[in-house]
C-alpha cells in the first residue's frame, strides 16, 4: 500500500503511523484462526446436532467486527485510550456483577450473560481495561508522586480478583493476577511489595487448591504425571503426535471428533494434528514476536504510561496464549483458556481486537517522529 506523503487524511497518517509488523502478525493470526475454524468446528457442529458450517460462520460473523474494532480503536490517541479503558472497566465491573446474580450456570460456573439473544462473557472486556486503567494509575507517581496510585492499583486488583474468584473463573484470576504483577514490577516497585505479594499470590493459590474441589483434582493429577483415560488433555497429546512434523493434512484429522472443545481451548492440538508441529511453532513463534516487539517498545519509550500499558496488553496477550498452549502440551493444569484471534469465540474475539487495537494506537509513532521521518526521507540515496 503506498501513500502519498502529500496526504494529510486520517487514514494516511495512521498507515503512516501505526506499527506495520504488529498489524501483519494480528492479521495472520485472525487468518489462521479462520483456516482452524474451519478444520476444527464442524466435527463439534456435527456432534451436537447443529449444521456443519455453523461455527465457521459464526467466527466469520464474529471476525468482521472484531477486525473493524481493531482498526477503529487503532486510530484513537492515548487520552481518548485511558478514556475507553476506564468506560469499559466501569461496564466490565457492572457486567460481571450481573452475571453473578443473572447468569447463566456452565459447569458450576457464572460467567455468560445472555443479551439479546447472545451470549457474552463480561470478563474478557475487563482485562484490556483493567490493564490500561493500571497502567495510566502506576505511571501517575512519575508526574504527581502525591497520588496514590500504586494503592487504588492494588485496591482495583483486589475487586477485579473477588469478581472473577466468585464466578468462579480461577483461570482468568490467574492471568490478570500474572499480568498485573509483572506491571507493577515493570514501574519499579520496592522489595517489600514484591515479598509481600508474592506471598499474597501463594497464599492465594493454597486457598484455592484447598477451597476449590475441582483445582484440588486437577492439580492433583498433573503432579502425578497421569492422564484421565479419554479425557481431553490425552486426546490433544494425541493429536499432536498424529500430526508429526508435517500434519495429516487439512480435513484428515480424527482425534478432534472426540474432542469436546476442538474449535475452542483445543484448537492448538487440531492445528498440530492437521497441519503438524512447524505450524504449531509458527503459532507461537507469532505470539512470542507480538511480546518482544512490545517489550522492545516499551524499554524505549519515555512516556510512562504508553510504556506500562503496552507492556501490559502485550503481556496477558502472550501469557494467555502460552497457558492455552501449555494446556494443550500437558505442560500445566488443564485452564479454560482461548487462544487469541484463533480460538472460536466472539467475547474473546472482539475483547482481544479491543486490547490489541489498544496496543496499535499506543505504539503509533508520535507526530515529531513522523514529522522526522518525513522530512528525512527525500534526503535518503535512491537505490537502483
Amino acid at each position: 500500500m503506498t501513500i502519498s506523503r502529500a496526504d494529510r487524511s486520517a487514514i494516511a497518517e495512521w498507515w503512516r503511523t501505526v506499527d506495520r509488523w504488529f498489524l501483519s502478525a494480528f492479521l495472520m493470526l485472525i487468518g489462521l484462526g479462520l483456516v482452524l475454524s474451519f478444520a476444527a468446528s464442524p466435527a463439534v457442529a456435527e456432534r451436537i446436532g447443529l449444521d456443519p458450517m455453523h461455527f465457521v460462520e459464526r467466527q466469520f460473523f464474529f471476525m468482521v467486527p472484531a477486525f473493524a474494532v481493531l482498526i477503529g480503536v487503532s486510530f484513537l490517541p492515548p487520552v481518548w485510550i485511558r478514556r475507553l479503558a476506564l468506560t469499559l472497566l466501569v461496564v466490565g465491573i457492572m457486567m460481571v456483577m450481573a452475571t453473578l446474580l443473572f447468569g447463566m450456570e456452565v459447569k458450576g460456573s457464572k460467567r455468560w450473560l445472555r443479551i439479546a439473544g447472545m451470549s457474552v462473557q463480561p470478563s474478557e472486556y475487563l482485562k484490556p481495561a483493567f490493564v490500561v486503567v493500571c497502567a495510566w494509575l502506576f505511571s501517575l507517581k512519575e508526574r504527581r508522586p502525591e497520588f496514590s496510585g500504586d494503592l487504588i492499583a492494588i485496591i482495583l486488583f483486589g475487586m477485579v480478583a473477588a469478581l472473577l474468584v466468585a464466578q468462579p473463573d480461577l483461570g482468568q484470576t490467574m492471568l490478570v493476577g500474572a499480568t498485573w504483577g509483572i506491571m507493577f514490577f515493570i514501574a519499579g516497585l520496592s522489595w517489600v511489595w514484591i515479598i509481600g505479594l508474592g506471598g499474597l499470590a501463594a497464599g492465594g493459590g493454597l486457598a484455592a487448591y484447598v477451597a476449590f474441589p475441582h483445582v484440588h483434582a486437577r492439580i492433583n493429577q498433573f503432579l502425578s504425571g497421569e492422564l484421565e483415560e479419554n479425557g481431553q488433555i490425552e486426546h490433544a497429546i494425541e493429536a499432536i503426535r498424529n500430526g508429526s512434523w508435517i500434519g495429516q493434512g487439512p480435513g484428515e484429522g480424527t482425534i478432534k471428533h472426540v474432542l469436546a472443545d476442538s474449535h475452542t481451548d483445543f484448537i492448538f492440538a487440531v492445528a498440530g494434528e492437521e497441519f503438524g508441529i512447524m505450524v504449531c511453532m509458527l503459532i507461537a513463534a507469532i505470539f512470542g514476536f507480538v511480546v518482544l516487539r512490545a517489550l522492545a517498545f516499551a524499554f524505549t519509550e519515555e512516556d510512562g504510561f504508553k510504556r506500562l500499558a503496552v507492556a501490559g496488553l502485550a503481556i496477558n496477550f502472550g501469557l494467555q496464549a502460552l497457558i492455552n498452549m501449555a494446556v494443550n502440551l500437558h505442560l500445566m493444569p488443564p485452564k479454560g483458556m482461548t487462544l487469541p484471534f484463533v480460538s472460536y469465540g466472539g467475547s474473546s474475539l472482539t475483547a482481544v481486537a479491543i486490547g490489541m487495537g489498544m496496543l496499535l494506537a499506543l505504539s503509533r509513532k508520535r507526530p515529531e517522529q513522523a514529522m522526522a521521518s518525513r522530512l528525512a526521507a527525500p534526503l535518503m540515496p535512491r537505490t537502483a
